[in-house]
């Protein structure tokens, strides 16, 4: 509606100034030609001579169309078709009869002091020196003026008819634009930011719903972000009040069991030669129980908060593993345990930090010695597959539920959590083998059946992958 009322107040002051300037110009054209008609009759009038009796004056003037009056040269009004010549005046002063009786056409505009009626006058000479005039009064111009604004102003008016319309219908079309572009920015307000304008068009309606558009697509991806990273917070303290709790439970049992056979000791125990030692013995225990769990919780903090310090290196896969399981076969022989190494490829190579995979390695051997009873067997081995080596701890143990398998490497998880403490595991190996591997850009697994045995295995690049911590230090040669 604003829009058409402005477009309809445009029109207005547009029809004004049609009209104005075609009444300036009508009556000015009209005017001049009305002149040059009455001097032109004048002239005729004059050159046909005659007759200038009243009854023939009237006569003429009624053909003429006009006010006819002649004036003698000494300014008497002779005759006049409108009025008594005997009541005028003298018109010798008159302009138009001053310049006729001068031998000049003449005319003005002014009031009739006679009939009280605006003319236009028009004078010739006529005769031997007398002059004859010819009136015709002005409202007759302003009909003709007014007929003529007439026509033009219903010209104009029909012609502005298809503008308004027109309009009206510009007006529709933007106005459901901007309705549209004020409904999606009310979405945005309350939070809708996947709306989208549909075809925003490229005018500046078009270019304000493409910004309002990629305003909503940014304030979307920014949402998606802040959900996601509130999801992730709160993953984090779950794990956090997890961990806290877990810490604090497994400290408890070893602290309340030294600070118990302390205390014991201190009330007199010490001097019982049957107990003391035993005493004595547990708090060691329990001791080195804290001392693993201790270091095993700064070696996963040092691996999550990426300030683990790497020295990368190309190794041979069956060096590795041999002196891990090096170290490893003495308990193995002592619990009499076979352990085996299977490596086909003797010079098979892996891209990695010898003491992460020892560690790696030695985490993995350690529980499958623990669960594998006398008699069984271990076969750590490593094979080459599409730029990774896969090394594999098999053993012949009691194996692990299939419910239980994917929580494994998860911190503090046990499948069986009493006969767990009781052989020493702090819960953590695993979840240092995990973030262990991940630094190296490789991945870990398990594939286990109940009494059946379990195989543990992770894997490691054969070359510079470029996933490595980013830390590493200097890359080194190959050991052999």
């Amino acid at each position: 509606m604003k829009l058409i009322l402005a477009v309809l107040g445009v029109l207005v002051v547009a029809l004004t100034a049609v009209d104005f300037l075609v009444s300036q110009v009508t009556e000015r054209t009209y005017r001049e030609s009305l002149r040059a008609e009455l001097v032109e009759k004048g002239q005729m009038l004059a050159a046909s001579g005659g007759d200038v009796s009243s009854r023939r004056v009237r006569a003429i003037g009624e053909a003429a169309a006009a006010r006819l009056t002649i004036v003698a040269a000494d300014g008497r009004v002779v005759a006049d078709s409108e009025a008594d010549p005997l009541k005028m005046e003298n018109h010798r002063q008159r302009p138009e009869v001053a310049q006729a009786l001068a031998g000049q056409a003449g005319w003005v505009t002014r009031n009739s002091p006679t009939i009280g009626v605006d003319y236009l006058y028009v004078a010739v000479p006529f005769g031997r020196g007398d002059a004859l005039r010819l009136a015709v009064p002005v409202s007759k111009i302003r009909e003709h003026v007014d007929a003529v604004r007439g026509k033009v102003l219903w010209s104009a008016l029909l012609g502005f008819i298809p503008s308004i319309l027109l309009a009206a219908l510009f007006s529709r079309h933007v106005s459901k634009r901007l309705a549209a572009i004020i409904e999606y920015a009310g979405k945005l307000a309350q939070g809708d930011f996947a709306a989208r304008l549909q075809n925003p068009g490229h005018d500046e309606l078009g270019v304000l719903g493409a910004k309002l558009n990629d305003t909503g697509a940014k304030l979307e991806n920014m949402v998606r972000e802040l959900d996601h990273e509130h999801a992730e917070l709160e993953k984090l303290e779950r794990i956090r009040k997890d961990f806290v709790i877990n810490v604090s439970h497994e400290l408890r049992t070893p602290l309340a069991s030294i600070q118990g056979y302390t205390e014991t000791l201190l009330d007199g125990a010490i001097n019982d030669p049957l107990h003391n030692v035993k005493f004595l013995g547990i708090i060691r225990q329990n001791a080195e129980r804290l001392t693993r769990l201790t270091a095993d919780l700064l070696a996963l903090s040092r691996v999550e908060q990426g300030r683990q310090k790497f020295q990368f290196g190309s190794y041979y896969v069956r060096h590795l593993i041999e002196e891990n399981c090096d170290s490893m076969r003495p308990m193995a022989e002592k619990k009499n345990v076979a352990m085996m190494v299977d490596v086909a490829d003797q010079k098979a190579e892996v891209f990695c930090d010898s003491e992460a995979v020892h560690q790696m390695l030695a985490n993995l051997l350690d529980n499958a010695l623990k669960y594998t009873p006398e008699g069984g067997s271990i076969t750590v081995s490593g094979t080459s597959e599409g730029g990774m080596v896969r090394f594999s701890v098999r053993d012949t143990g009691v194996g692990i539920p299939a419910d239980e398998l994917p929580r494994l490497f998860e911190r503090f998880y046990r499948v069986d959590k009493a006969r767990s403490r009781e052989l020493g595991g702090t819960g953590l190996g695993l979840a240092i083998v995990k973030h262990l591997a991940k630094s190296h850009g490789g991945e870990v697994g398990v594939d286990s059946e109940v009494n059946r045995g379990s195989t543990f295995w992770f894997t490691l690049p054969i070359e510079d992958n470029g996933k490595m911590a980013e830390e590493a230090l200097p890359v080194q040669s190959t050991i052999s």
